[in-house]
């Protein structure tokens, strides 16, 4: 599945535009499998909902635009210090694993009525919801920095470094900003991100792009 996730990466676009056509059976299943996976291994609360209420906020439903997609992921789990990148990292995963399901994902962090998911999933923390369903079209690249401008490595950077920031360049950051920088020495990598209200939920998408464009086994986080 690592494979397909990486190609994932390459395909993965924000989809305002859905069809409206429901999840079917085997889609739900398949992508409530992952969700209790990620829950088991991260002690999280991530729910696979669906609703026939529109979760969006007015500036939500203004930006989606074509027929309403009533499915979503609600990321959510206990407070915590490091939940918001916790949800974030989980949150990447279930993207790029819904694109190499065939279906599409729009990240949505400050554009949907907090009041009303809280009532659906009773945690104590959301951080943030997905859209996921069958888009209209794939969505377009985002415009990115160079690998120069968010990265730099002692010495001359092996190969799984660059991959790295490779895939790292191609996460989904709060208003496409990028405000990371990843250094690398020998094995050992650091991730730092300026602060802001969705840094964390940034840092841990960036650490699942690096880690699947790098390979885990080559480096570690430092």
């Amino acid at each position: 599945m690592t494979e397909q996730m990486r190609q994932a990466m390459k395909e993965r676009h924000t989809v305002r535009q859905f069809d409206g056509t429901p999840l079917t059976d085997e889609e739900k299943s398949t992508l409530q499998t992952r969700v209790d996976e990620l829950n088991r291994t991260y002690d999280l609360a991530i729910a696979l909902i669906e609703s026939e209420k529109s979760p969006l906020s007015f500036l939500g439903k203004t930006l989606m635009s074509g027929k309403e997609v009533h499915s979503y992921f609600v990321l959510a789990g206990e407070d915590r210090t490091d939940i918001d990148e916790q949800l974030g990292y989980a949150g990447s995963d279930l993207c790029l694993y819904a694109q190499a399901n065939g279906l599409n994902t729009w990240w949505m962090a400050g554009t949907f009525n907090r009041g009303y998911v809280k009532g659906l999933v009773q945690s104590k923390k959301i951080v943030s919801i997905i859209a996921v369903g069958h888009g209209k079209n794939q969505g377009v690249p985002h415009k990115s920095k160079t690998k120069e401008q968010v990265s730099s490595y002692e010495g001359e950077a092996p190969e799984w470094f660059n991959k790295g920031i490779e895939a790292a360049l191609l996460a989904p950051t709060a208003i496409n900003k990028q405000n990371f920088n990843i250094t690398g020495k020998g094995n050992k990598v650091t991730l730092t991100y300026k602060s802001g209200p969705m840094s964390g939920i940034d840092k841990g998408i960036i650490k699942h792009h690096f880690e699947l464009g790098a390979g885990k086994e080559n480096f570690e986080w430092s």
